[in-house]
Protein backbone atom coordinates (compact mmCIF):
# COMPACT_ATOMS: atom_id res chain seq x y z
CA UNK A 1 0.00 0.00 0.00
CA UNK A 2 2.55 2.05 0.88
CA UNK A 3 4.16 1.43 -2.57
CA UNK A 4 1.39 2.21 -4.10
CA UNK A 5 0.83 5.68 -2.51
CA UNK A 6 4.15 7.09 -3.23
CA UNK A 7 3.83 5.87 -6.62
CA UNK A 8 0.55 7.66 -6.56
CA UNK A 9 2.20 10.79 -5.33
CA UNK A 10 4.86 10.50 -7.51
CA UNK A 11 2.49 10.61 -10.62
CA UNK A 12 0.67 13.36 -9.16
CA UNK A 13 3.50 15.15 -8.93
CA UNK A 14 5.05 14.92 -12.69
CA UNK A 15 0.93 15.69 -13.72
CA UNK A 16 1.06 18.76 -11.93
CA UNK A 17 4.41 19.97 -13.20
CA UNK A 18 3.52 19.10 -16.81
CA UNK A 19 0.38 21.05 -16.57
CA UNK A 20 2.26 24.12 -15.40
CA UNK A 21 4.67 23.56 -17.79
CA UNK A 22 2.63 23.35 -20.09
CA UNK A 23 0.25 26.58 -19.14
CA UNK A 24 3.61 28.74 -18.94
CA UNK A 25 4.93 27.04 -22.53
CA UNK A 26 1.48 28.46 -23.64
CA UNK A 27 1.48 31.66 -22.07
CA UNK A 28 4.95 32.41 -23.44
CA UNK A 29 4.34 31.64 -27.23
CA UNK A 30 0.87 33.12 -27.32
CA UNK A 31 1.63 35.75 -30.17
CA UNK A 32 1.89 39.57 -30.15
CA UNK A 33 -0.25 41.16 -32.25
CA UNK A 34 0.56 43.85 -34.73
CA UNK A 35 -1.37 46.14 -36.94
CA UNK A 36 0.18 47.31 -40.59
CA UNK A 37 -1.76 50.48 -42.14
CA UNK A 38 -0.42 51.36 -45.25
CA UNK A 39 -1.57 54.15 -47.46
CA UNK A 40 -2.64 51.63 -49.94
CA UNK A 41 -3.54 48.06 -50.96
CA UNK A 42 -3.73 48.41 -55.01
CA UNK A 43 -0.20 49.26 -56.35
CA UNK A 44 2.64 47.04 -56.97
CA UNK A 45 5.01 48.73 -54.10
CA UNK A 46 2.37 48.11 -51.71
CA UNK A 47 2.16 44.19 -52.39
CA UNK A 48 5.84 44.25 -52.07
CA UNK A 49 5.42 45.70 -48.46
CA UNK A 50 3.13 43.36 -47.08
CA UNK A 51 4.71 40.46 -48.69
CA UNK A 52 8.03 41.33 -46.66
CA UNK A 53 5.96 41.84 -43.70
CA UNK A 54 4.19 38.50 -43.68
CA UNK A 55 7.45 36.94 -43.73
CA UNK A 56 8.69 38.45 -40.87
CA UNK A 57 5.42 37.63 -39.20
CA UNK A 58 5.76 34.17 -39.77
CA UNK A 59 9.65 34.39 -38.88
CA UNK A 60 8.88 35.93 -35.00
CA UNK A 61 5.08 34.76 -34.63
CA UNK A 62 2.92 37.43 -35.10
CA UNK A 63 -0.50 37.85 -35.23
CA UNK A 64 -0.49 40.88 -38.30
CA UNK A 65 -3.34 42.30 -39.76
CA UNK A 66 -3.13 44.47 -42.18
CA UNK A 67 -5.55 47.27 -43.58
CA UNK A 68 -4.80 50.46 -46.12
CA UNK A 69 -7.71 52.98 -47.72
CA UNK A 70 -8.67 52.66 -51.00
CA UNK A 71 -7.10 55.90 -52.15
CA UNK A 72 -3.76 57.33 -51.04
CA UNK A 73 -5.12 60.52 -50.05
CA UNK A 74 -7.64 59.11 -47.50
CA UNK A 75 -5.88 60.03 -44.26
CA UNK A 76 -9.23 60.48 -42.48
CA UNK A 77 -10.05 56.58 -43.20
CA UNK A 78 -6.10 55.80 -41.90
CA UNK A 79 -7.04 57.56 -39.00
CA UNK A 80 -10.02 55.52 -38.22
CA UNK A 81 -8.28 52.62 -39.23
CA UNK A 82 -5.50 53.16 -36.15
CA UNK A 83 -8.55 53.63 -33.61
CA UNK A 84 -10.23 50.62 -34.98
CA UNK A 85 -6.93 48.44 -34.34
CA UNK A 86 -6.16 50.18 -30.63
CA UNK A 87 -9.74 49.23 -29.34
CA UNK A 88 -9.36 45.58 -30.91
CA UNK A 89 -6.28 45.31 -29.01
CA UNK A 90 -3.47 46.01 -31.50
CA UNK A 91 -0.25 46.24 -29.31
CA UNK A 92 2.03 47.46 -32.25
CA UNK A 93 1.28 49.74 -35.16
CA UNK A 94 3.23 50.00 -38.48
CA UNK A 95 2.16 52.94 -40.02
CA UNK A 96 3.15 54.92 -43.00
CA UNK A 97 1.59 58.64 -42.88
CA UNK A 98 -0.88 59.50 -46.10
CA UNK A 99 -0.76 63.27 -44.49
CA UNK A 100 2.58 64.40 -42.08
CA UNK A 101 0.58 66.45 -40.12
CA UNK A 102 -3.23 65.06 -39.72
CA UNK A 103 -2.62 61.65 -39.03
CA UNK A 104 -0.30 62.81 -35.88
CA UNK A 105 -2.92 62.80 -33.10
CA UNK A 106 -4.45 59.50 -33.98
CA UNK A 107 -0.69 57.92 -33.75
CA UNK A 108 -0.34 60.27 -30.70
CA UNK A 109 -3.35 59.01 -29.09
CA UNK A 110 -2.63 55.34 -30.08
CA UNK A 111 1.01 55.79 -28.35
CA UNK A 112 -0.65 57.09 -25.21
CA UNK A 113 -2.91 53.52 -24.63
CA UNK A 114 0.77 52.07 -24.87
CA UNK A 115 0.78 50.74 -28.78
CA UNK A 116 4.35 50.95 -30.00
CA UNK A 117 4.73 53.13 -33.21
CA UNK A 118 7.30 51.96 -36.13
CA UNK A 119 7.02 54.32 -39.33
CA UNK A 120 7.81 53.25 -43.12
CA UNK A 121 8.06 54.70 -46.47
CA UNK A 122 6.08 57.71 -44.92
CA UNK A 123 6.46 59.29 -41.40
CA UNK A 124 4.27 61.38 -39.06
CA UNK A 125 4.66 64.28 -37.29
CA UNK A 126 4.93 62.39 -34.31
CA UNK A 127 7.57 61.82 -31.03
CA UNK A 128 5.78 58.43 -30.21
CA UNK A 129 7.85 57.00 -33.47
CA UNK A 130 10.29 54.87 -32.35
CA UNK A 131 11.73 54.57 -35.88
CA UNK A 132 11.37 55.26 -39.36
CA UNK A 133 12.27 52.70 -42.08
CA UNK A 134 12.32 53.32 -45.44
CA UNK A 135 14.05 55.73 -48.32
CA UNK A 136 16.10 58.71 -47.77
CA UNK A 137 13.89 61.09 -49.63
CA UNK A 138 15.64 63.57 -50.41
CA UNK A 139 18.54 61.12 -51.59
CA UNK A 140 16.15 59.67 -53.60
CA UNK A 141 14.45 63.23 -55.29
CA UNK A 142 18.50 63.75 -55.96
CA UNK A 143 19.35 60.67 -57.37
CA UNK A 144 16.39 61.11 -59.77
CA UNK A 145 17.68 64.74 -60.66
CA UNK A 146 21.03 63.55 -61.51
CA UNK A 147 20.12 60.40 -63.53
CA UNK A 148 18.41 63.25 -65.90
CA UNK A 149 21.36 65.39 -65.66
CA UNK A 150 23.70 62.90 -66.53
CA UNK A 151 22.38 61.23 -69.60
CA UNK A 152 20.58 64.46 -71.52
CA UNK A 153 22.88 67.02 -73.14
CA UNK A 154 22.19 70.78 -73.07
CA UNK A 155 19.28 72.75 -70.95
CA UNK A 156 17.07 70.97 -69.24
CA UNK A 157 12.97 72.14 -68.61
CA UNK A 158 11.91 69.74 -66.05
CA UNK A 159 8.67 68.97 -65.25
CA UNK A 160 7.63 67.33 -62.15
CA UNK A 161 4.71 65.20 -61.23
CA UNK A 162 4.31 65.04 -57.04
CA UNK A 163 1.39 63.16 -55.35
CA UNK A 164 -0.16 64.48 -52.10
CA UNK A 165 1.11 67.87 -51.04
CA UNK A 166 0.53 66.81 -47.05
CA UNK A 167 2.94 63.65 -47.66
CA UNK A 168 6.58 64.01 -46.15
CA UNK A 169 8.12 61.57 -48.56
CA UNK A 170 6.73 63.27 -51.65
CA UNK A 171 7.68 66.48 -50.87
CA UNK A 172 11.45 65.32 -49.43
CA UNK A 173 11.63 64.01 -52.95
CA UNK A 174 10.61 67.20 -54.30
CA UNK A 175 13.24 69.14 -52.21
CA UNK A 176 16.27 66.95 -53.17
CA UNK A 177 15.10 67.48 -57.06
CA UNK A 178 14.84 70.62 -57.20
CA UNK A 179 17.96 71.41 -55.19
CA UNK A 180 20.09 69.25 -57.36
CA UNK A 181 19.10 70.86 -60.48
CA UNK A 182 19.10 74.65 -59.16
CA UNK A 183 23.09 73.55 -58.32
CA UNK A 184 23.55 72.01 -61.47
CA UNK A 185 23.30 75.74 -63.50
CA UNK A 186 22.14 74.17 -66.99
CA UNK A 187 18.43 72.75 -65.44
CA UNK A 188 15.32 75.20 -64.98
CA UNK A 189 12.45 73.36 -62.95
CA UNK A 190 9.37 75.30 -65.36
CA UNK A 191 6.29 73.26 -63.11
CA UNK A 192 5.73 71.34 -60.12
CA UNK A 193 2.07 69.44 -59.92
CA UNK A 194 0.43 67.90 -57.72
CA UNK A 195 -1.96 64.87 -58.49
CA UNK A 196 -3.80 62.21 -57.08
CA UNK A 197 -1.93 59.11 -56.59
CA UNK A 198 -4.14 57.11 -59.42
CA UNK A 199 -2.41 56.60 -63.01
CA UNK A 200 -5.16 57.92 -65.04
CA UNK A 201 -5.65 61.09 -62.94
CA UNK A 202 -1.85 61.66 -63.31
CA UNK A 203 -2.10 60.97 -67.29
CA UNK A 204 -4.70 63.56 -67.72
CA UNK A 205 -2.58 66.22 -65.48
CA UNK A 206 0.34 64.93 -67.10
CA UNK A 207 -1.06 65.68 -70.84
CA UNK A 208 -2.13 68.90 -69.51
CA UNK A 209 1.47 69.66 -68.57
CA UNK A 210 2.74 68.99 -71.48
CA UNK A 211 0.10 71.13 -73.38
CA UNK A 212 0.63 73.97 -71.36
CA UNK A 213 4.50 73.80 -71.22
CA UNK A 214 5.77 72.18 -74.80
CA UNK A 215 9.19 73.35 -73.58
CA UNK A 216 9.38 70.51 -71.10
CA UNK A 217 12.40 68.10 -72.13
CA UNK A 218 12.39 66.21 -68.86
CA UNK A 219 9.91 64.56 -66.64
CA UNK A 220 10.16 63.40 -62.81
CA UNK A 221 7.18 61.34 -61.55
CA UNK A 222 7.92 60.61 -57.83
CA UNK A 223 5.87 57.70 -57.09
CA UNK A 224 4.43 53.82 -58.62
CA UNK A 225 0.82 55.54 -60.09
CA UNK A 226 2.13 58.92 -60.94
CA UNK A 227 5.01 57.29 -62.90
CA UNK A 228 2.79 54.95 -64.76
CA UNK A 229 0.21 58.31 -65.66
CA UNK A 230 3.44 59.93 -66.99
CA UNK A 231 4.81 57.12 -68.99
CA UNK A 232 1.07 56.87 -70.59
CA UNK A 233 0.43 60.44 -70.92
CA UNK A 234 4.30 60.15 -73.28
CA UNK A 235 3.21 57.16 -75.36
CA UNK A 236 -0.09 58.78 -76.59
CA UNK A 237 2.51 61.42 -77.85
CA UNK A 238 2.80 62.65 -81.24
CA UNK A 239 7.00 62.77 -80.26
CA UNK A 240 7.31 60.44 -77.37
CA UNK A 241 10.91 60.42 -77.88
CA UNK A 242 11.57 63.95 -77.09
CA UNK A 243 10.66 63.60 -73.14
CA UNK A 244 13.02 61.83 -71.04
CA UNK A 245 10.77 60.31 -68.43
CA UNK A 246 12.47 59.33 -64.84
CA UNK A 247 9.76 57.58 -62.40
CA UNK A 248 9.80 55.59 -59.21
CA UNK A 249 9.14 52.39 -58.16
CA UNK A 250 8.54 48.79 -60.11
CA UNK A 251 5.43 48.48 -61.99
CA UNK A 252 5.08 45.75 -65.50
CA UNK A 253 3.88 49.10 -67.22
CA UNK A 254 6.66 51.15 -66.39
CA UNK A 255 9.33 48.88 -66.60
CA UNK A 256 7.74 47.73 -70.03
CA UNK A 257 8.67 51.75 -70.98
CA UNK A 258 12.25 50.80 -70.51
CA UNK A 259 12.21 48.48 -73.18
CA UNK A 260 10.18 50.60 -75.24
CA UNK A 261 11.77 54.09 -74.93
CA UNK A 262 8.93 55.82 -72.98
CA UNK A 263 10.50 55.20 -69.95
CA UNK A 264 14.45 56.20 -69.63
CA UNK A 265 14.88 55.59 -65.60
CA UNK A 266 13.63 54.21 -62.42
CA UNK A 267 14.42 55.00 -59.46
CA UNK A 268 13.38 51.55 -57.59
CA UNK A 269 13.21 51.37 -53.70
CA UNK A 270 13.09 48.10 -51.26
CA UNK A 271 9.40 47.64 -49.84
CA UNK A 272 10.02 44.60 -49.37
CA UNK A 273 12.56 45.20 -46.74
CA UNK A 274 10.46 48.05 -45.78
CA UNK A 275 7.69 45.62 -44.94
CA UNK A 276 10.15 42.84 -42.84
CA UNK A 277 12.40 45.66 -41.30
CA UNK A 278 8.75 47.81 -40.10
CA UNK A 279 7.08 44.31 -38.37
CA UNK A 280 11.00 43.03 -36.97
CA UNK A 281 11.02 46.56 -35.51
CA UNK A 282 7.58 45.93 -34.15
CA UNK A 283 8.61 42.82 -32.25
CA UNK A 284 11.53 44.12 -31.16
CA UNK A 285 10.04 46.80 -29.29
CA UNK A 286 7.08 44.53 -28.13
CA UNK A 287 9.99 42.30 -26.88
CA UNK A 288 12.15 44.61 -24.83
CA UNK A 289 14.96 44.56 -27.41
CA UNK A 290 14.14 48.74 -27.94
CA UNK A 291 17.92 49.02 -28.01
CA UNK A 292 18.16 47.08 -31.14
CA UNK A 293 15.88 49.60 -33.23
CA UNK A 294 17.57 52.39 -34.80
CA UNK A 295 16.05 55.46 -34.61
CA UNK A 296 16.17 55.85 -38.71
CA UNK A 297 17.16 52.86 -41.26
CA UNK A 298 17.73 53.21 -44.55
CA UNK A 299 16.32 51.22 -47.11
CA UNK A 300 18.19 50.84 -50.41
CA UNK A 301 17.27 52.49 -53.72
CA UNK A 302 18.90 52.06 -57.10
CA UNK A 303 18.98 53.09 -60.50
CA UNK A 304 17.92 51.03 -63.16
CA UNK A 305 17.58 52.35 -66.73
CA UNK A 306 18.31 50.48 -70.25
CA UNK A 307 22.08 49.80 -69.81
CA UNK A 308 21.73 48.03 -66.81
CA UNK A 309 17.63 46.64 -66.78
CA UNK A 310 18.61 43.05 -67.50
CA UNK A 311 21.53 42.87 -64.54
CA UNK A 312 20.91 40.35 -61.98
CA UNK A 313 20.87 43.32 -59.52
CA UNK A 314 18.06 45.26 -61.10
CA UNK A 315 16.23 42.17 -61.75
CA UNK A 316 15.95 41.28 -58.50
CA UNK A 317 15.09 44.92 -57.49
CA UNK A 318 12.68 45.59 -59.96
CA UNK A 319 11.06 41.78 -59.52
CA UNK A 320 11.29 41.35 -55.78
CA UNK A 321 8.05 40.36 -55.02
CA UNK A 322 7.41 37.66 -58.04
CA UNK A 323 10.75 36.25 -57.31
CA UNK A 324 9.74 35.81 -53.19
CA UNK A 325 6.46 34.49 -54.72
CA UNK A 326 7.66 31.37 -56.99
CA UNK A 327 10.39 30.54 -53.78
CA UNK A 328 7.82 30.38 -50.98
Amino acid sequence: MKGNKRALAALTAALSLLLCSCTSTSSISAPHTVTLIAKSTQTEFWLSVFAGAEAAATEYNLDLNIVGPDAEEDYETQNQMVDKAVQAGTEALVFSAIHYDNNADAIDAAAQKGVKIVAIDSNVDSQAVSTYIGTDNYAAGQMAAQAALARVEGELHVGIINYDISSANGQERERGAVETFTRSGRAQVVSVINTLAESHIAQTDTTALLTQHPEINVLLAFNEPTSVGAAKAIENRDAADDIFLVGFDSNVRTVDGLQNGTVDALIVQNPYAMGYLGVESAYKLLTGQSKQVAPTVDTSTQIVDRNNLFSIDSQKALFAFEQRKESS
